[in-house]
C-alpha cells in the first residue's frame, strides 16, 4: 500500500529524512516511533504528497504520488484518511458539519442527507449524535474531538489506510482507551491499514504489531514487539529506556538507563 524507496528529505538545508526505505502492506497496523524531531510526522506529510523528497520515490497503492498532477493527487488521497494531532476541526462549524464537510463542499448531496450520514458516522465512532451533533468542537473533550476527526476522515473518503499523528497525546486514560479501541476496530473490522505516529510507547504497543523507530531521520529498527524487546541498537535502547516496563512487561530487563 505504501512504499518508500531511498527517500531523502530536507527543509531548506536541514536534513530530516535520510535514505529511508520501507513497505507497508494492506491491512497492516504500524506504529512509527522516535524522539521529537526525528522525522516521524514528516513521513505522514510525504505519504500524502504534501511534501516531496529531494531524492527517492514514494509509492501509494503502486503510484508515485510526487509525479502526479494535483487532480491525480486528490484521487489517490481518497484512499487515505488523515487524523491530525489536534483533530484540525473547523471551530466555526458544528460537529455534524465537520463530519460531513467533504460531502457538503464536494458533492450535490442535500444538507439533510449529509446530516443523516454524519449522525450515522458519529454513532459508528462511539459518540452520542443526539447530544453533540449541534455543538461546536470547543464544547467537546479532547478525546471526543479525536473521534469526530476520525469520523470525518471516514466519511470524506473510502480509505484503505488511515494516518494518525499523535492520536492519544494529551488525552486522559479513558479517552486514550476509547481512541485506541476505535483505531483497532477500524483495522480489525474494516481491514483498514493504520500508520500511527506516536511517542506514547504503551499506546503504541496497544495499537500495532509492527514498530518502526526513527532516530535523527533514519530507521534504526523495523520489526515486531518481540524483536523490539531484543534489539541491541544503542539508540533504540536509549530511546526505550524510560519505557522499558511497558515494552518488556517487567521492571528489570536489558534496556539501559539514560
Amino acid at each position: 500500500m505504501i512504499e518508500f524507496r531511498g527517500v531523502d528529505f530536507s527543509y531548506e538545508d536541514r536534513p530530516v529524512i535520510k535514505n529511508v526505505s520501507f513497505q507497508i502492506e494492506e491491512r497492516e497496523s504500524v506504529v512509527i516511533m522516535g524522539p521529537s524531531g526525528s522525522g516521524k510526522s514528516t513521513i505522514l506529510r510525504l505519504i500524502l504528497g504534501l511534501e516531496c523528497p529531494q531524492k527517492g520515490d514514494i509509492l501509494v497503492d503502486g503510484q508515485n504520488i510526487c509525479r502526479m498532477k494535483d487532480r491525480e493527487k486528490q484521487e489517490i488521497r481518497k484512499k487515505i484518511g488523515m487524523v491530525f494531532q489536534d483533530g484540525a476541526l473547523f471551530d466555526s462549524l458544528s460537529v455534524w458539519e465537520n463530519v460531513g464537510y467533504y460531502l457538503l463542499e464536494h458533492t450535490a448531496m442535500s444538507a439533510e442527507n449529509v446530516g443523516r450520514k454524519a449522525v450515522e458516522m458519529l454513532g459508528f465512532v462511539g459518540l452520542d449524535a443526539d447530544e453533540i451533533q449541534d455543538k461546536l468542537p470547543e464544547q467537546l473533550s479532547g478525546g471526543m474531538q479525536r473521534r469526530v476527526a476520525i469520523g470525518r476522515a471516514l466519511l470524506s473518503t473510502d480509505p484503505k489506510v488511515m494516518l494518525y499523528d499523535e492520536p492519544t497525546t494529551g488525552l486522559d486514560p479513558q479517552a486514550t482507551e476509547n481512541v485506541i479501541n476505535l483505531i483497532n476496530m477500524l483495522h480489525s473490522q474494516k481491514s483498514i491499514s493504520s500508520i500511527v505516529v506516536t511517542h506514547q510507547i504503551a499506546d503504541a504497543i496497544a495499537m500495532a504489531n509492527r514498530f518502526i523507530v526513527f532516530i535523527d531521520g533514519e530507521i534504526v529498527f523495523d520489526g515486531s514487539l518481540e524483536q523490539l524487546r531484543d534489539c541491541q541498537d544503542p539508540g533504540v535502547q536509549s530511546f526505550l529506556a524510560p519505557f522499558r516496563e511497558a515494552v518488556t512487561g517487567v521492571t528489570d530487563k536489558k534496556f539501559v538507563d539514560r
